[in-house]
């Protein structure tokens, strides 16, 4: 655990202010158009610990390990909604859930041994693809009338979990579009999504708390590649403003938002793809 790392009260002051800022946004959008945290808070951590003055060629996975832990209380929480209306699908969380689980630990190897610059890259470049399924993809697209079996399943499961350590989100913006396509009703898919979420972050969390960070990326009160400050502040601004979200969406044309959210993610895909390979 990293306890000093050269800041000063005000930079502190600031630290904490940024992360308030980036949970409460985060809580927002996650209510407001039902997407995960990850897909805001990764892009969001990198810039704001590169505006406090940490950099290096690990800073990408304190933001994908930070992120996940996130993860781990927002999806359980809606897990917990979800089951009480009885929308999880249990029978693929069974089946689903040990190959999603192999998937993000071998995620987890493969970005703590990676350079930032190509952890913003992936991400980047996987982020424009969610953005254009956000702004062009249709829930009647079907590939299938079932969920595959089998072989399918076993490229399919540890596919999700690995790309999505990668990003560090949880299981929606994989998991929501590929259950959908093979039959799976929005609702039904979103809910158990969240069920994948509990499945990849758990295990790679833990595997994250074994990677040492260089102290250029490290800051304070980082326990292997997880900044426990970061995690508390923005679980707890989630936990006020998601509701805010949430209630904003019942009022609202879901529809213009969700193109203004995939313009949003393009843009900041196009940001991290030019970092990674044009600064």
């Amino acid at each position: 655990m990293d306890l000093a790392s050269g800041m000063d009260t005000g930079a502190l002051i600031s630290m904490v202010a940024l992360i308030a800022v980036i949970g409460a946004f985060g809580g927002v959008l996650a209510g407001l158009l039902g997407v995960g945290g990850g897909i805001v808070l990764v892009p969001s951590f990198f810039y704001a610990f590169q505006t406090l003055g940490f950099d290096g060629d690990k800073l990408m996975q304190l933001c994908l390990a930070t992120s996940l832990a996130t993860i781990i209380v927002t999806s359980l929480r809606s897990v917990q909604s979800h089951n009480k209306k009885g929308a999880v699908d249990w029978q693929i969380l069974r089946t689903w859930g040990p190959g999603i689980a192999v998937g993000a630990v071998i995620g987890v190897l493969a970005a703590s041994s990676l350079r930032s610059t190509v952890l913003q890259g992936v991400f980047g470049s996987l982020a424009m693809v969610i953005g254009l399924y956000f702004a062009f993809g249709r829930t009647e697209w079907r590939i299938a009338q079932d969920m595959p079996g089998g072989i399918t399943r076993a490229i399919l499961s540890p596919v999700v979990g690995f790309l999505s350590v990668l990003m560090g989100i949880g299981g929606g913006s994989f998991g929501v579009p590929l259950m959908t396509l093979y039959g799976r009703p929005i609702h039904r898919a979103v809910a158990t999504a969240a069920g994948f979420g509990v499945i990849i972050a758990v295990p790679s969390v833990i595997a994250f708390l074994f990677v040492e960070l260089p102290p250029e990326s490290r800051p304070p009160l980082t326990v292997g590649a997880v900044n426990l400050p970061t995690f508390a502040i923005v679980v707890a601004m989630t936990t006020i403003t998601a509701p805010y979200g949430a209630r904003l969406a019942h009022a609202t044309d879901p529809g213009p938002l969700k193109r203004v959210f995939s313009l949003f993610l393009l843009l900041v895909a196009a940001n991290m793809i030019r970092k990674a390979f044009f600064a």
